[in-house]
Order: structure tokens, then sequence, then C-alpha cells
């Protein structure tokens, strides 16, 4: 009995420290792989954005909100359907109508959301075209 807490702990360090790894990481990997010393630096390496093609304007241009707030609509979607998997495993034990009334009611508050970002008009992308002056 006295090698359970120890084993816990355990648990708790190997998963603090597998977090730990993901989030510093990445960060020792650039650092590993990045170029050192002095190369021949071009006037494209030197852009906000490397794709090959050259940028219209400058890189101060203003995008529209609809954008950011499509993009937070998917983030609080994604989000919800990631706590609906395990919500589904544990649920799916135990037989009853209780269970599916309560998804089923989270999925209502869920396309409550939706519906009121369509009438305020965040899915509604209009383009802008560019007119340099």
């Amino acid at each position: 009995m006295a090698q359970q807490p120890i084993l816990d702990h355990l648990y708790v360090a190997a998963f603090f420290l597998g977090g730990l790894l993901m989030a510093v990481g990445p960060f020792i990997v650039a650092h590993i792989f990045s170029p050192r010393g002095t190369r021949n630096i071009s006037n494209k390496t030197q852009q906000a954005i490397e794709c090959g093609v050259e940028p219209i304007g400058d890189a101060w241009i203003r995008f529209g909100i609809v954008y950011y707030l499509y993009a937070l609509m998917f983030l609080a979607f994604d989000v919800d359907v990631l706590f609906l998997f395990p919500v589904a495993l544990a649920y799916d034990t135990v037989p009853g109508i209780r269970d599916f009334v309560e998804i089923l009611i989270f999925v209502c508050i869920l396309s409550l959301a939706l519906v009121y970002a369509w009438k305020k008009g965040v899915f509604k992308w209009e383009r802008k075209i560019y007119n340099p002056r």
C-alpha cells in the first residue's frame, strides 16, 4: 500500500516533465537548427514573409475584424468539440436518456453562439480591392 503514493507522484512528475518538454522543446530544436555565422543575406530574406511572391504594399495593412472573429469562433468550437469526446465516452458506460439530453443542451448552447455570430455578420466576407495611392 505504501507504493501507491510514490507511484502517483512519479506519474505527476512524468506528466510535468512531458509538458515542460512540449513547451521548451520547440525552442531548443529551433536553436539547434537555426543558421549561424555571417552569410550572404539578401533583401528577400529580410522580408516579414518569405513565400517567393513579391509583397504588395507595405506590411502595415489593416485586416478586417471579421477575420479575427471568424478565427475566434473556430477556436471556440474546436475546443468544445475536444471536450465532447471524453464526455461521450464517459456517458457511454451508463445507459439512459439524461446523459444524451445534457450533451444536447450543450450543443444547443453552442449553436446559439453560432446563430448569434451569423446574425452579426461574422461569416460575410467582403473582398477588398487593393488600391495603392
